[in-house]
């Protein structure tokens, strides 16, 4: 994608435009509220609803996330050059030798075979860069410490699966699927010990270690835990909406038995519908 007048034009309106949104004089006072810590639940929220346009396929969708999602840079770039540390100019400037440095096999005069190989030479080229930063995270700390500081941002479930593959590449692993399996049991009994206990807290804690336990079930069999996830609640939504429509949307009064026949018609007639190509 090259760097087209009308991209350099409609970037540097966004640019005018949140600057405007933030001018003391005449902006607008939620904008002018804001602070990069008051806007993290937004980027989180602006990225899962692109990642959500992106599982949907929707063009359309994509390029308003995308947008709202470019927002957010040019915001907390915006925030930060009104307190004289960065600016957007040097957020592009770092991310474009970042790229320049760790691609050294298209800038430069190495070699890589296959994308095994890029990722591998990535990892290298990121902890030499580390180890050469004084003021950077110490190669040298233990890895609980520096999966601390990784996962910190991170919604829980994309850092348990960040936690379990660093743990495992470090040794901290099953010797096969029966030993994860049966993990899995161990917990979901502790589960069921905890909220039979009715101590909240507990349950809480032992559900957390079933979920844990099944991030790593998925990593075993190379599967994504949150498109997984997201999958499942759209099958749901689509399912509950079948059942709304037959009852009028009255769900109250209705005995489990009435509920779950409902629920299994709805999934075999999207399931006809897909088999039909419908």
């Amino acid at each position: 994608m090259a760097a087209t007048p009308e991209t350099t034009a409609a970037l540097s309106e966004l640019i005018a435009v949140v600057a405007q949104l933030r001018n003391p004089e005449g902006g607008c006072p939620w904008d002018l509220e804001q602070t990069h810590a008051s806007l993290v639940p937004y980027v989180l929220e602006e990225a899962h609803e692109v990642a959500d346009a992106i599982r949907h396929g929707d063009d359309a969708h994509l390029k308003e996330e995308l947008g709202d999602l470019l927002l957010q840079v040019v915001l907390h770039a915006q925030i930060a050059q009104e307190d004289r540390r960065f600016d957007l100019a040097e957020i592009a400037a770092g991310i474009s030798e970042k790229l320049v440095r760790r691609h050294p096999h298209v800038f430069a005069d190495a070699e890589a075979a296959d994308s095994a190989a890029v990722k591998a030479s990535w990892e290298a080229i990121k902890a030499a860069e580390k180890a050469a930063n004084p003021a950077g995270e110490p190669s040298a700390s233990p890895l609980s410490d520096r999966l601390a500081g990784k996962v910190r941002g991170q919604p829980a479930l994309a850092g348990a699966m960040t936690i379990s593959k660093k743990a495992a590449a470090a040794g901290f692993e099953w010797d096969d699927m029966a030993g994860v399996w049966e993990k899995v049991h161990e917990e979901l009994d502790e589960l069921k010990e905890a909220v039979a206990s009715g101590n909240k807290a507990h349950a809480q804690e032992e559900l957390g270690d079933v979920l844990f336990t099944l991030v790593n079930v998925a990593r075993w069999c190379g599967i994504d835990p949150e498109a997984g996830l997201a999958g499942t609640n759209r099958r749901f939504l689509d399912r509950f909406s079948r059942v709304e429509a037959a009852l009028g949307g009255n769900l109250q009064s209705r005995s489990i038995r009435e509920l779950e026949g409902l629920w299994q018609q709805a999934k075999a007639e999207i399931r006809a519908a897909q088999s039909s190509g419908g």
